[in-house]
């Protein structure tokens, strides 16, 4: 059975931002996935946009993360 969570709900809190990017892109790429499986086509475009943007701060975190001290 499919589930309609990425994951389950982590017992305790990240340890870390690295962990937390991670995971964050886990997310991502899983509501890619469903929206590319045609999941809440009502709201495709929104979901895109909002996948699209998350990537993109993501990558601005991981970037910002390997050039700090």
């Amino acid at each position: 059975m499919e589930s309609s969570t990425p994951r389950d709900i982590p017992a305790h809190p990240v340890e870390g931002v690295s962990e937390l990017i991670q995971q964050l892109e886990q997310d991502r790429a899983w509501l890619l996935e469903q929206i590319d499986r045609g999941r809440w086509a009502d709201f495709r475009l929104d979901l895109a946009a909002l996948e699209r943007e998350l990537g993109q701060l993501l990558r601005r975190a991981a970037e910002q993360r390997s050039t700090d001290p």
